[in-house]
């Protein structure tokens, strides 16, 4: 199983010092906490996408693509990319250069965008948010899967013999997870091309997590591409530990009742109680997350969300140590112990997506 951190890219006000970082020390922190991860031996580096204050994650291509020759071992990946608003050509082109750079250390997160302003900012209709995301990604398909591309749809100009270049990595495309948390047609998108479904919970509760989950299961089993508890899953999380419960309570209360995210919301002990924020030591972290698989079954990948609120650098990297050195290895035995064998413990890699593209047409899914 993969155990990694994701960014939003939060310039958020530290409240216990007033300070403020600007925007280029907040994209350098990314880069340095994403390094760190690497050298703590953690599974997954991801960056969302926004073009609006107070986020500064507006190209994660740029982002990853530097990271792709300053880390050795992470897996790259993106939390999320916009399929609405973006060119599908360009995610196309783009994505498949990374994956090119980072020699197949990468994969990619593609959700449609909650945030309203950002919609006309590139020419679009947030109430086309669904339409767009299914279009768009069946015209990423095909730029990917084929080398010309006759093409022509509703959003935006026909496509008369073109070729996304450079081609995918040994002619296989990047692996895909569908990012949504209450809509289950992007569900239904991942079911159907058979790709991995991301619930990024980290403001819901574990009942309305559990049935977006079991619907992307069931679709993807009726979708003929495995059974129900083989489709791909991962889930989103938040942590912040220390040795000591009350000390970790005490230390991360002003970030919580001040972040853009959730402060002047409900209270920490509301929030942790209901949502799978867990604040407190490793043993309690450790315990929260083990029963996850309680709720979605046994899932493929678990992302968490340590670098927001205005916590500083020193203390998000303290943060990820705690999670690579005490937390990520008991969950990694646990969550083995208690997969069935016929479970993917991981996400499709490169290496075994390009294998599977080599197998014999008899011996793969027969889904859509």
């Amino acid at each position: 199983m993969q155990f990694g951190i994701f960014s939003v890219s939060d310039v958020t006000t530290d409240p216990t010092t007033g300070e403020t970082p600007d925007d280029t020390q907040r994209v350098r922190s990314m880069l340095t906490i994403a390094q760190h991860a690497d050298e703590a031996g953690l599974d997954v580096f991801a960056t969302g996408e926004h073009h609006n204050p107070p986020f500064v994650a507006s190209s994660p291509t740029t982002v990853l693509g530097y990271l792709a020759a300053a880390t050795k071992n992470i897996i790259l990946s993106t939390s999320t990319t916009l399929i609405t608003t973006n060119d599908p050509v360009k995610i196309a082109e783009d994505y498949a250069m990374l994956q090119v750079i980072s020699d197949g250390r990468m994969d990619l997160m593609l959700g449609r965008g909650n945030t309203g302003p950002v919609y006309p900012w590139f020419g679009k209709d947030i109430r086309q948010g669904i339409p767009l995301a299914i279009e768009n990604y069946a015209l990423l398909r095909r730029l990917w899967e084929e080398e010309v591309v006759d093409w022509e749809g509703k959003f935006r100009t026909p496509l008369q013999g073109f070729t996304s270049t450079p081609r995918p990595l040994d002619g296989v495309p990047p692996f895909v997870w569908h990012g949504s948390i209450r809509s289950p047609e992007v569900a239904e998108q991942a079911a159907y091309y058979g790709d991995g479904f991301f619930h990024n919970n980290i403001f819901w509760p574990m009942s309305h997590t559990k049935q977006m989950v079991n619907f992307y299961r069931q679709r993807y089993a009726q979708h003929g591409h495995g059974a129900a508890d083989q489709a791909i899953v991962g889930l989103g999380g938040q942590t912040f530990m220390r040795k000591n419960s009350q000390d970790a309570w005490n230390e991360f209360r002003p970030y919580f009742d001040n972040a853009p995210v959730y402060g002047h919301g409900p209270t920490m002990e509301e929030f942790t109680a209901t949502t799978p924020l867990t604040v407190g030591s490793p043993q309690q972290v450790i315990e929260r997350y083990a029963g996850m698989r309680d709720h979605v079954g046994d899932y493929q990948r678990q992302l968490f969300l340590v670098d927001h609120a205005g916590l500083p650098l020193k203390t998000v990297l303290e943060q990820i140590d705690i999670l690579a050195e005490e937390v990520v290895p008991v969950l990694r035995k646990e969550m083995a112990d208690k997969r069935p064998a016929h479970v993917p413990a991981d996400p499709p890699s490169h290496v075994d997506r390009v294998a599977m593209a080599n197998q014999p047409a008899s011996t793969q899914p027969t889904g859509a």
